[in-house]
């Protein structure tokens, strides 16, 4: 019998080697140097052919002779082990599988690992490993299919399309009970504007058989495009309890389920039609994309700053953020005219409060049609002449501007005659050169004249996950192949424009996808609520856009949908201020909302004061926080940084899901709850310890302490700086 030191295991040192290729279980195993600490992996079968689509992912990077990283491929397992350069064992995939055109990977992942990253969600789970969760791009969604593990390693997933992460194998269909319902009428956006909509709650039930006890994942697919409502029940006990006017289709979580019959029971919108699927946590993760020609992946050793600045030497760098953008941004749904908008500057400037940009957001256009590119001159008169005078203040102005443009409007009727729209919808087809390009005329010829500053690029998803089911570019693609990546290509023709016409590009957008970093966007969380629960959510789903190697990200401060009361609900009121003082410590300090005046003189003056005192807080970071810019921009630096960053070898500091390090000096611990006078933070192990910097107080780390809070502040603790235990 033959030894097992004989079987087909190849070792390969990519110091050494600049790709290999060897047969792999039913097709062949590519594995290519393409960083230092990095390695790409592609598997293939015969007879598949190749992808048509263009790399728009990676940008073009040179071979790096000096490695940490080796990889061994074991043939006849099927198995890949990536290691550092001491030889220690990083990452083990167990699965490569491409059948018909639907690509999986598996690797392993144990139960004391710590998983971060692919993007933007709203389920709250900061650590995803067990977690199930569909990546598509909707509003307050974003799907960026990059992890970080605390083992040491990051994985990048070379798909763009929709991908499954840890996929359930088992599912039970809810059905629904009529007559349970509850209507309330709702003030919703759009596509089409501000709009009013009855919904209508019903019951859906069935039951649930668990074959052993364990931790289950579950996700729950409402069965539309966009959901209204997530919750769930199981024996009574709510699991997923979620609501806003928008949410994405699925919600995710993880239970312990014993042994047994379980019933299910959710409060959902009348014209759902939920599905539940589950399956038990194991030791493994896996990613699947039901539309792909290969299994494609890219792995990344090191620490979690090494594998970002690696990520974006790879998919591409940051431009330097403009420092006028790092200030506080104002912005209200809507400004009306350009009286309004210079009103609303002379009042900041009369109250003696910072404000450094402010934003004209959606239907700037009125009579002429949506996005058409032209401002409406009975509101607008002189867009010029409005930005000289912000300028004269040393404030900025930022547009709204679509990926889609009323068909019925000048510059719609022409881009529909070339043939420039996504079949069946009022989106621009940016996958077609030339649709792109005309896109960009009219940008350029139309609006940059008015020397607005700053580009807001909406619903970049694009809404509605209006690609499935299409063809894009003159029917090449299908839209499930490129279903993810359309924000990419969006920001793409923005920055490559502004930048020819010598502009200093700072773009805001809703979606986003690996490498739009490189394309000077920021991203920020949709068309979120205000609840306390929406609160928390939002920054935990902050901190997995930063796992996930984009830096530049806010939320609307405030929360985008609010009570109609808002100007003098105190429990609303107090909600706002805790985002607001949270806002002051992310990278963008913005405030937003629906239907409101967000101006800090309408809530009061005890608000107004806080809020001022918030702005002026910014003001006086802003030194520490374009030194952060600057490292972002020149290292690959990640300034609002979960604690695995800096805590990895600190299991408590990996467990905290809204705690986080603000640059290299400042922890942050947002308020998250409603009439409290203390508030607990854990202060990871660090030598030297902690100063709270409102009393002074020094702590030591690697321990929970409650310091007193009031309703002017959020507690932020100072590190010294050493180096962790």
């Amino acid at each position: 019998m033959m030894k097992r030191t004989l079987l087909p295991v190849i070792l390969l040192c990519v110091c050494a080697i600049l790709s290999a290729q060897t047969p792999f279980g039913k097709g062949q195993l590519c594995v290519s140097k393409v960083a230092r600490n990095a390695v790409r992996i592609q598997y293939t079968t015969d007879g598949v052919k190749g992808s048509d689509l263009p790399d728009w992912l990676y940008v073009k990077h040179d071979n790096v002779e000096e490695q940490d990283i080796s990889f061994q491929v074991d043939a006849q397992q099927e198995t890949l082990i990536v290691k550092d350069k001491n030889g220690k064992s990083l990452f083990k995939a167990t699965r490569h599988q491409l059948v018909d055109g639907q690509a999986t990977l598996a690797f392993d992942s144990p139960e004391d690992e710590f998983l971060f990253g692919l993007g933007q969600f709203q389920d709250g789970y900061s650590n995803v490993r067990g977690l199930s969760r569909r990546l598509t791009q909707v509003n307050t969604q974003i799907s960026i299919p990059m992890l970080l593990s605390s083992k040491g390693y990051g994985v990048l997933w070379n798909n763009y399309g929709l991908t499954e992460f840890n996929p359930c194998g088992q599912s039970v269909r809810l059905n629904k009970t009529y007559g349970s319902g509850k209507t309330e009428e709702v003030d919703v956006t759009t596509t089409e504007g501000n709009n009013k909509e009855v919904r209508e709650r019903h019951v859906f039930e069935a039951t649930l058989d668990i074959k052993e006890t364990g931790d289950y994942a579950l996700l729950l697919d409402v069965g539309q495009k966009m959901a209204r409502r997530h919750h769930l029940c199981i024996d009574g006990t709510p699991v997923i309890d979620m609501q806003n006017l928008w949410l994405p289709p699925t919600a995710s979580t993880i239970v312990r389920l014993e042994a047994g019959r379980h019933t299910l029971m959710a409060e959902l919108t009348k014209d759902d039609q939920p599905t539940l699927y589950y399956d038990k946590v194991k030791n493994e993760t896996v990613l699947r994309s039901p539309v792909a020609t290969a299994v494609d992946y890219t792995v990344f050793i090191g620490t979690p700053d090494e594998i970002i600045a690696t990520y974006r030497e790879l998919t591409g760098p940051c431009p330097l953020m403009p420092k006028w953008a790092l200030g506080y941004i104002h912005c209200r749904e809507r400004f009306h005219s350009s009286q309004e908008i210079l009103e609303t500057a002379n009042r900041f400037k009369a109250e003696q409060m910072p404000v450094r940009m402010l934003v004209q957001d959606w239907q700037w256009w009125g009579k002429y049609g949506w996005n058409s590119m032209q401002f409406d001159e009975d509101f607008y008169p002189d867009p010029k002449a409005l930005t000289d005078s912000l300028h004269r203040m040393n404030i900025r102005l930022m547009l709204s501007v679509w990926s889609k443009i009323d068909k019925s409007s000048e510059l719609g009727r022409q881009m529909e005659h070339d043939g420039y729209y996504i079949p069946g919808t009022d989106w621009i087809d940016f996958f077609n050169p030339d649709a792109a390009a005309a896109y960009w005329k009219a940008f350029n010829e139309r609006l940059l004249p008015t020397g607005i500053d700053a580009w807001w690029q909406d619903a970049t998803e694009p809404e509605n996950d209006d690609l499935a089911g299409r063809k894009v570019n003159n029917g090449q693609w299908s839209g499930e192949q490129v279903r993810n990546v359309y924000p990419l290509l969006v920001n793409k023709t923005v920055y490559e424009g502004l930048v020819a016409a010598g502009r200093e590009p700072m773009i805001l957008t809703r979606s986003g996808f690996p490498g739009i970093q490189r394309y000077g966007s920021a991203l920020w969380s949709g068309d979120v609520g205000n609840d306390w629960d929406t609160f928390r959510r939002q920054i935990t789903a902050g901190l997995g856009v930063q796992v996930a190697g984009i830096p530049w990200w806010t939320y609307d401060a405030g929360g985008f949908f609010r009570p109609r009361d808002q100007y003098t609900n105190q429990e609303y009121i107090e909600r706002m201020l805790r985002w607001i003082e949270t806002s002051v410590y992310l990278p963008l300090m913005r405030v937003h909302g629906y239907m409101s005046n967000t101006e800090p003189w309408n809530y009061g003056d005890e608000a107004k004061q806080i809020i001022a005192d918030c702005l002026k807080e910014r003001e006086q970071l802003r030194p520490y926080i374009e030194a952060c810019a600057e490292r972002v921009a020149n290292e690959g630096y990640t300034l609002m940084r979960p604690l695995v960053f800096d805590f990895a070898d600190d299991t408590e500091a990996l467990k905290q899901t809204c705690e986080y390090m603000f640059g290299p000096e400042l922890l942050i611990s947002p308020v998250t709850e409603p009439g409290v006078t203390t508030w607990k933070t854990y202060l990871p192990r660090q030598k030297g310890g902690w100063t709270d910097i409102h009393t002074g107080e020094h702590y030591d780390g690697g321990q929970y302490v409650t310091t007193i809070v009031d309703k002017a502040h959020i507690p932020v603790f100072k590190r010294l700086q050493y180096k962790v235990n």
